[in-house]
């Protein structure tokens, strides 16, 4: 049994992220605030490419398959995220992203997010770092 309080456990989560990896306490302490954890089984559809983006998701556990247009681009795991350009480009969702097993994730919803980026603007910066790392490495296939 975990004996740390749910705040410590998530404090831990973030600290293991690499998008929050340089940040100090007191920050991923205001992060974890704003983050809420959520559990979701395998098979649970996580997002649908062209519905509207609400929310941004840090992978905790599990695999999260995304696809476009019926076909899969990649597989992201612990420390991944996505979610992002929706809500940074606020326009639909640019996959579809779902549970290849069953997932721990942080999700923030859309208004966490922007005062997450407007706070902290070395996870903006990283972020788009790694919008454009997607596009590039996948001939515009960025994620979500």
């Amino acid at each position: 049994m975990d004996d740390r309080s749910p705040l410590d456990r998530k404090l831990q989560v973030l600290r293991e992220v690499p998008l929050f990896s340089d940040l100090d306490d007191r920050s991923l302490e205001a992060i974890s605030v704003l983050a809420r954890e959520v559990e979701l089984p395998a098979d649970q559809i996580l997002m649908l490419e062209g519905e509207p983006g609400d929310a941004f998701y840090v992978i905790v556990d599990g695999t999260v398959r995304i696809e476009r247009g019926g076909r899969t681009i990649r597989s992201m795991m612990a420390g991944g995220f996505l979610g992002e350009i929706a809500l940074l480009d606020h326009r639909a969702r640019t996959a579809t992203a779902i549970c290849v097993t069953d997932c721990r994730l942080l999700a923030l919803q859309h208004h966490e997010f922007d005062r997450l980026v407007d706070t902290f603007p070395a996870v903006h910066r990283r972020v788009r770092a790694a919008i454009a790392r997607r596009a590039a490495g996948t001939g515009g296939d960025s994620v979500v």
